[in-house]
């Protein structure tokens, strides 16, 4: 019997080594430099090209945060995804996930279901600016992605988000 934990034990011990290499399908993924979506070995490109998801998240930015319980969009997170939105329409071959995120207060089902009233609110803004819903998807992590770790408000603030994460689309 202790031989049989012992296999398993090393069986587990083996397959979770084998995720922890993100290189393991050469340069930028599975295709090579840059596997299907062509987005690079960077990952995102290079943050001086206006097309690529590196500007976007570093020149644009890709996350909007919201007050304690709310999912409104207050005028500066406004002004931020119209900027997105803008972007998004002249980049056509991106897609974007919109993840919503809470802080750790509350309960693990309240702050879910908060999350996704925060990217559904994002998601709705962009289609307004004439993003194709189409190319808009959403996520909710509640408060299991937390960006800082402490129970005082200047932690909480950070953790009550919205990011845009962009994706290579169809056509890119």
């Amino acid at each position: 019997m202790q031989k049989i934990s012992t296999i398993f034990l090393l069986v587990g011990a083996l397959a979770l080594s084998a995720c922890n290499n993100p290189d393991r399908f050469g340069a930028g993924g599975a295709g090579g430099a840059g596997g299907a979506g062509g987005i690079g070995v960077g990952g995102l490109g290079d943050p001086n090209n206006p097309a690529s998801p590196a500007y976007f998240q570093q020149r644009i930015g890709d996350t909007v945060r919201f007050a304690v319980d709310q999912h409104t969009l207050s005028p500066e997170a406004q002004a931020t995804l119209t900027a997105q939105a803008q972007w998004l329409n002249q980049n056509a071959g991106y897609t974007a996930i919109i993840e919503g995120h809470a802080d750790e207060q509350g309960t693990r089902e309240y702050n879910i279901a908060l999350g996704a009233r925060r990217a559904t609110a994002v998601q709705q803004y962009l289609i307004a600016q004439g993003v194709p819903a189409a190319r808009l998807e959403t996520v909710s992590y509640g408060k299991e992605r937390p960006l800082a770790v402490c129970s005082e408000e200047s932690c909480f603030a950070q953790n009550r988000r919205s990011v845009t994460v962009i994706g290579a689309g169809a056509g890119v």
